[in-house]
Formats: C-alpha cells, sequence, structure tokens
C-alpha cells in the first residue's frame, strides 16, 4: 500500500495529462504528452544520456564546494556572534538575490560555461549549508562543551569515554 496508492496516483495523473493533451489539441511544444515525453527520452537516449552526465558533474562539484565553503564559513561564524552578525545579511543577500539576476553576469565575467554554471550552483546551495551549519553548531549543549573541556577531550574515543565517566559519577 506504501508504494501503491503513490503510484496510483501517478498513473491517474499521467492518464489525465495524456488526455487533456488529446482532447485539447494542445501543440507538443506547448506541452507535449506523456507519450511523446517517453518516445523522446528512448529515442535521444544518447545524448540525454550525455547531457545527464554533464549536469551531474556540475551539481556534485557544485555541491562538494558548497559544503567545504559553507562549512568553513560557518565555523568562522560561530567563534564570534560580532562576526556572525557582521557577515551573515551578506550570506542572506545572496540568497535573496535572484539567480537569474546574476547568472548573466557570472556568465559574463567567467568565461568558462562550465565554471560559470558550478559558480552559480554555488551561490544557490551555500546558503542553506551555512545557516544549517551555524544553526547546529550554535544549538551544542554549553554543559556538553565544558565537559568535555574539563576533560581535555581531542577526539570522539576520548570524548565517549570523558561522557561515560561523567554519567557514571
Amino acid at each position: 500500500m506504501r508504494i501503491a496508492a503513490p503510484a496510483l496516483v501517478a498513473l491517474v495523473a499521467l492518464a489525465m495529462w495524456q488526455g487533456l493533451v488529446v482532447a485539447y489539441e494542445i501543440p507538443p511544444y506547448l506541452v507535449p504528452s506523456p507519450l511523446a515525453v517517453l518516445r523522446t527520452l528512448v529515442t535521444d537516449r544518447l545524448l540525454l544520456l550525455d547531457s545527464l552526465g554533464v549536469t551531474l558533474g556540475i551539481a556534485l562539484t557544485a555541491l562538494a564546494i558548497s559544503i567545504v565553503l559553507g562549512v568553513f564559513v560557518a565555523l568562522v561564524f560561530v567563534q564570534s556572534r560580532w562576526i556572525e552578525m557582521s557577515l551573515f545579511p551578506y550570506a542572506v543577500l545572496l540568497q535573496v538575490t535572484p539567480i537569474v539576476a546574476i547568472a548573466p553576469l557570472i556568465i559574463i565575467w567567467v568565461k568558462d560555461t562550465r565554471i560559470a554554471l558550478v559558480v552559480c550552483a554555488v551561490v544557490v546551495a551555500i546558503f542553506p549549508i551555512i545557516s544549517n551549519t551555524t544553526l547546529g553548531m550554535r544549538s551544542v549543549d554549553p554543559g556538553l562543551l565544558n565537559l568535555f573541556r574539563k576533560c581535555r577531550a581531542s577526539c570522539p574515543t576520548s570524548s565517549a569515554v570523558c561522557a561515560s565517566r561523567a554519567v557514571s559519577r
């Protein structure tokens, strides 16, 4: 039932889509029918697989860069509230700026198209990483931090030993 219900909804939606396209004779350049999409997927599969490879490469590269930069920026933010309050508005500004407004500028400034696309994807992906990592690091229980400092915890193994000692006391 867990898979059957969503699958049934998808089939009904596809059937309705196909029926509406045929009934209203909607041109395929406006809204292609599901059957036209399936035919295109089969006939142009090699071209689409090449494009998928390029897209995945750009997306995964941007994700890796966003994770590294986002975690680094979050680490800088949690060092002091003053640093966070000074720089966080710029991260928010980067997030609320529509990518379609700055993408043409990025493409003009960065001559290599793939690099420009990676930069655009990083701009989109980095803010959630910065904000959620900062929030996660700020939400650590101060009592645990003090406990680990007292025990001079430096690695996960010593931290676990220190915590278990504190619990047993």
